[in-house]
């Protein structure tokens, strides 16, 4: 019936109230926190481009994840800088890599948190691609071995989860195989089925120092124009293996979200990335926005299109406004 029989705002007037009919809700428990780990000790290196981030070497990368854990976040993400780099991207599937040895250090002594480890080569080339390169191309099938390795590695290591992001064609089913045939057939893969070639990764690339000598990424990353293309992704991965897809950026593409979780039952992530992060911030330093208030409607509407799990860097922030 219409107004005045009908008063949408009856369910808005107390607080409580609105908390018991709201239709998208978070959960610490949701966010996975990305962190960058480097070579050394007593390493905390702020990022100028993230602030509030930081590089860390494995001691402080503990004690850091133990405050993580303890205002409930769900897990980390792992992202390596290796002490090297060379043109085969060695130091990616290292056994005793950053990574690796990080991923060892946290399962010792941070028992119950979640630790994802993201898998490119970008971090670990000499050139900052994501594959091996000929010339300036990008070779996608003889860089599926490494991948595969790479992950491997990080499995034996003791990553919950592995997360290829590097968009080569056929990688899922690649690292699921050489998982599988090495005993790790419950170690599940997070993959970045739906990533585009966007700007907002502009801070990340200071973050893990992974930016491209030259070219671009657009030869295997997304064109942010389609959308129709981001559900072959999807299913191709899913085909491969995939037990959780995830799009990124999250902000920009809410709508592919919800396309994928229209049309798929699987777990859905939605990476909110580097410049999602810095611009807020950036704008609330400013006082322009009332940063707390957009960081937590930011990650409301990531989950309202679809999102189950959100990488986010505000993630430590918005656990402990939500406890």
């Amino acid at each position: 019936m219409a107004f005045p029989v009908t008063r949408l705002r009856r369910l808005r007037m107390n607080a409580t109230l609105r908390g018991m009919v709201s239709e998208t809700r978070l959960s610490p428990e949701q966010f996975i926190y990305p962190m960058f780990v480097c070579p050394g000790e007593a390493v905390k290196k702020e990022i100028s481009a993230m602030p509030g981030n930081f590089q860390w070497s494995a001691d402080l990368l503990v004690e850091e994840v133990r405050a993580v854990k303890a205002l409930g976040v769900g897990g980390v993400m792992l992202f390596g800088l290796p002490a090297k780099k060379d043109d085969g991207a060695s130091g990616a599937y290292d056994g005793h890599g950053v990574v690796q040895e990080a991923v060892r250090a946290l399962k010792r002594e941070v028992p119950g948190i979640l630790v994802a480890t993201d898998v490119c080569l970008c971090e670990y080339t000499a050139n900052g691609h994501c594959g091996l390169v000929r010339g300036e191309e990008i070779l996608n099938d003889e860089t599926l071995g490494l991948l595969a390795r790479t992950a491997l590695s990080q499995a034996q290591a003791g990553a919950d989860v592995i997360a290829p992001s590097d968009m080569m064609d056929g990688r899922v089913g690649a690292i699921r195989k050489s998982l599988d045939e090495n005993g790790f057939q419950n170690t599940p893969i997070m993959s970045y089925a739906v990533k585009y070639a966007s700007g907002y990764y502009g801070p990340f690339r200071e973050a893990a120092d992974s930016a491209p000598a030259f070219g671009d990424r657009r030869s295997h990353q997304m064109d942010p124009a389609n959308a129709r293309e981001a559900l072959r992704e999807v299913a191709l991965d899913i085909e491969e293996g995939a037990d959780i897809v995830m799009v990124k950026p999250a902000g920009p593409y809410l709508d592919v979200i919800r396309m994928i979780r229209d049309r798929h039952p699987q777990p859905i992530a939605a990476y909110q990335v580097s410049g999602e992060y810095s611009s807020l911030v950036a704008a609330g330093n400013m006082g322009w926005l009332d940063l707390p208030r957009v960081m937590m409607e930011s990650l409301v509407g990531i989950r309202r299109a679809g999102a189950d799990v959100i990488l986010t860097y505000f993630a430590k922030d918005a656990a402990a406004i939500l406890q």
